[in-house]
């Protein structure tokens, strides 16, 4: 389709979408109807979700919480929030890279968008245009059959883009754009069905088959949080900062800090059988509990699927996990989480003193997110507007920015030794040969 003239496109950039349509590279994922209250509170920080299914599930309210009383106190001392990575043992690529606004990636982004809606509005004339009756309905399955090829398709495409990566075919940047893309064509391709449900719904004598819900749950897998941030981030719509990405033959990382929060998305096609059985909400459910039993410890989840692929949600006072688990493999196959960073709990501390500085950084996991704290070593008050550096295995040392009021500021963990050097000219405390702990993997994935 022939893309929009570059002024078009630029409008498209500022003008908010009209009333009834999402653009699919939209900052702000839609928010799922029929998600419980816990999943709607305030605070449980929102993740990418989609329309529920007809077999959306909740699991009981936390026992626990009676009406009218305190909720029971959380022992948080040994807790650890899991998380997927890369295959334990498969070859990975990592690199981190500063993402900034790119108006060339946001022109891009757009022109795609407006393509595919036209496209859409297209199917809607194709169906309206049928003769009523069996044309009308016959129509309505070509269009869901379309869709159903489609997202055959953006699977083999995402998973190019991984092998690539992995493979040193393509850049950090070149590889979340193109994910960028991607979560943007399946954003349409459920917008799509939607229209095309609601047209089912209108014809006399006919409804949507149920492999239209299957496929508005398949399709949310290709969305995510740090795609989404990338996304604001190059539109100029969110602050600049590092993603972390780590890529094998076949699975992908992707790691930010936003807002005082931990941002952190994986996918693993291995883990994934596109051919799979279906798979049952509570089966679902069991299964994440069992791969994340602290995460599952601290708030009941929520399921919402249909056929083969099942979402689960665990929002908790520390942030949020959604899962995806697999018919086929019965094992959760992409991760999306949230942490409040004030409350990340899988980090260990080193320290240094020289200079009237006082330096802790916690290190954490590869991708996870280190906390630099100076203090003075007299007094113990925070030293703001102190520059950081960082060096990851003998190279370069980079400034990752100067202390806040806290005496604070943040990277993201590399995954290999690292240096940390903190610089007030004359003052100098370097931390040399911070080893990354070990990424707490689900139970299984070990």
């Amino acid at each position: 389709m022939r893309a929009l003239p570059i002024a078009a496109v630029a409008v498209l950039l500022v003008v908010a979408p009209v009333a009834g349509v999402t653009a699919p590279g939209a900052v702000s994922p839609s928010v799922d109807p029929a998600e419980s209250a816990d999943s709607a509170s305030p605070a449980a920080p929102d993740l990418p979700a989609g329309p529920a299914s007809p077999g959306s599930s909740t699991s009981p309210a936390d026992p626990t919480v009676a009406a009218g009383q305190p909720a029971t106190q959380i022992e948080t001392t040994n807790l650890t929030l899991r998380t997927l990575s890369t295959p334990p043992g498969a070859e990975t690529r990592v690199g981190t890279y500063a993402r900034g606004p790119d108006l060339g990636s946001a022109l891009g982004f757009a022109t795609a968008d407006a393509d595919a809606a036209v496209e859409t509005a297209a199917v809607v004339d194709r169906i309206e245009g049928a003769e009523a009756g069996v044309e009308r309905q016959q129509q309505i399955l070509v269009e869901i059959n379309r869709v159903e090829r489609a997202e055959v398709a953006l699977s083999s495409r995402q998973a190019d883009a991984f092998s690539a990566h992995a493979a040193g075919e393509m850049s950090d940047r070149e590889l979340v754009d193109e994910l960028v893309r991607v979560a943007a064509t399946a954003r349409e391709y459920d917008e799509r069905l939607e229209a095309i449900d609601a047209l089912a719904e209108s014809t006399d004598g006919f409804s949507s088959p149920g492999r239209l819900d299957e496929l508005q749950v398949a399709l949310q897998v290709y969305e995510g949080p740090v795609r989404d941030h990338a996304l604001a981030t190059a539109r100029g719509q969110s602050s600049p900062n590092d993603i972390y990405v780590a890529s094998s033959e076949d699975a992908v990382v992707l790691a930010t800090v936003v807002d005082g929060e931990y941002v952190r998305e994986v996918f693993r096609t291995d883990r994934w059988d596109r051919g799979g059985g279906d798979i049952s909400n509570d089966a679902a459910i069991a299964i994440t509990e069992a791969a994340y039993p602290e995460t599952a410890a601290l708030r009941e989840p929520d399921a919402f699927g249909a056929g083969a692929v099942q979402r689960i949600t665990i929002p908790h006072e520390f942030g949020v996990l959604r899962t995806f688990v697999s018919g086929g493999t019965e094992r959760v196959f992409v991760e999306h989480q949230r942490v409040d960073l004030a409350a990340f709990p899988d980090t260990e501390p080193v320290a240094a003193a020289g200079d009237g500085f006082n330096v802790t950084v916690e290190r954490t996991y590869p991708g996870g997110p280190v906390t630099v704290t100076v203090l003075d070593d007299e007094t113990g008050e925070p030293v703001s507007g102190v520059t950081v550096t960082k060096s990851v295995g003998g190279g370069d040392s980079r400034a990752i920015g100067a202390t806040d009021e806290n005496g604070v500021v943040r990277t993201l963990s590399p995954a290999e030794p690292y240096r940390i050097t903190v610089v007030d000219e004359p003052r100098v405390v370097v931390l040399d040969g911070i080893e990354p702990l070990p990424t707490p993997r689900p139970v299984g994935d070990e």
